[in-house]
């Protein structure tokens, strides 16, 4: 029975300092089952070496003999070796091009892949995700963008105080910094021109969760996708609160058949009979933030020829915080994702060109990929904590088996896309990506 267990460095991002456990949690597995854990060496990881050590672990140069290993974001393809089993985020589910060929050599090395998006119980619900963590550090970094945006217009508010969420020290400084706006803006409000500052979260998820638990500590009047068309800007509005709107599903498309009713589990099986309607509410919008999920057979919620025809900086869209990141995907003006170091741009609606930074004519789009890692240790910790209960069944696993008696939990089970090299049956739809 094997029970060597590897940690990797994280290599993919400049800014990632994330670990998918913790060394308290190493201590607490290598006590409770006797586990052997050897962690690559990192100057960066936000749990330093010592900390690793004194849990217990190895600290070492190489992790490539370690049968089963452990990481964050995708792996380089010199990592993998035959018959190994990774776990990490592969981002490979959606046939997306530029990991096809760690697909194809993870195929070809007859490796097992586990998956952290897939690792889901039995009503679908995702287990081990960093989901939360992204809202909080996107809506920190949302509030960031829109005061550094308008600062660049001349509009000077208490937004522009904000830091972007790295430089925080914690997500309690962060917390405590932002609840201090807060109270400036019931005390001395917004300035009148941008009244009233409407805030936009699409989803309702872990991530949106996140990024309303941010929202809760400015002062917040929630109000429905219905009432927003018909907020006023002509009323005596105060200058002292913020709306809030939650988008789901049934705001964001209709059925294209006149007169039928949304239903949520046709739109789900059934996309192509709906159109969007979302760009009914953009001119509403003060700030965007994207937070839910989508792919290609679904409606956008931004197309580049509504902002060519549409937009202006007259506009009182003035940011997107795009943090579900999906390049030319529901915000198709997201043409790339940002990074922790250079995390905005601004989209020129006319041209499609994209400048670094919060000057230039268009919208400032923030749509860093990595947003968790601006908050490295609590959503380690976090991610830890979730993952704890598996780790022993997935070590010490014996892969050889076929996948009929494969003794996993049952949502680790789900979330294995690769077995010896061989697509699991909810994961046979992949065999195309990589032909």
């Amino acid at each position: 029975m094997n029970k060597k267990v590897a940690l990797r460095y994280e290599d993919r991002y400049l800014m990632e300092r994330r670990v998918a456990i913790t060394p308290t949690d190493v201590a607490k597995l290598i006590e409770k089952h006797g586990l052997e854990f050897f962690v690559e060496k990192s100057e960066k990881r936000v749990f330093k070496d010592d900390e690793y050590k004194k849990a217990g672990a190895k600290i070492v140069d190489d992790i490539k003999d370690i049968p089963v290993v452990f990481g964050v974001k995708e792996m380089p393809n010199e990592l993998f070796q035959p018959n190994h089993t990774y776990i990490f985020f592969s981002h490979t589910i959606k046939g997306q091009p530029y990991n096809m060929p760690s697909l194809k050599k993870m195929v070809e090395k007859k490796i097992n892949l586990i998956d952290y998006e897939k690792v889901r119980d039995e009503h679908g619900r995702r287990t081990i995700f960093f989901g939360k963590y992204a809202g909080l550090a996107g809506m920190i970094n949302s509030l960031w963008t829109l005061g550094q945006r308008l600062k660049t217009k001349g509009i000077d508010t208490v937004f522009s105080q904000l830091k972007q969420s790295h430089l925080y020290n914690s997500l309690d400084e962060a917390k405590t910094d932002i609840s201090r706006i807060g109270m400036d803006i019931v005390q001395n409000g917004l300035p009148k021109e941008l009244t009233p500052v409407v805030i936009g979260i699409t989803g309702y998820g872990n991530v949106a969760g996140g990024a309303q638990e941010i929202l809760s500590l400015l002062p917040i009047k929630e109000i429905s996708p219905k009432a927003l068309l018909e907020l006023d800007k002509s009323k005596d509005l105060p200058n002292n609160v913020l709306y809030k709107v939650i988008f789901k599903e049934k705001h964001l498309a209709e059925p294209k058949e006149v007169n039928k009713e949304f239903d949520l589990h046709e739109y789900y099986n059934h996309p192509e009979r709906f159109v969007g309607v979302f760009e009914k509410y953009i001119d509403k919008l003060t700030l965007l933030v994207n937070a839910m999920y989508w792919d290609t057979r679904y409606p956008r919620l931004i197309t580049n020829e509504y902002l060519k025809n549409n937009y202006s900086d007259k506009h009182k869209l003035i940011a997107v915080g795009d943090i579900t990141c999906d390049p030319k995907g529901s915000i198709e003006c997201t043409t790339d994702c940002t990074t922790i170091e250079n995390p905005v741009f601004v989209f020129n609606t006319k041209t499609g060109e994209k400048s670094d930074g919060f000057d230039g004519d268009g919208i400032a789009l923030m749509g860093v990929d990595i947003l968790p890692s601006e908050l490295p240790r609590e959503s380690s910790e976090g991610f830890s904590y979730a993952l704890f209960d598996f780790v022993n069944e997935i070590v010490t696993c014996d892969y050889s088996k076929p996948y009929s008696e494969l003794k996993l939990p049952s949502p680790i089970k789900r979330g294995l896309i690769l077995h010896n090299g061989e697509f699991t049956p909810e994961f046979k739809y992949m065999e195309e990506y990589i032909k």
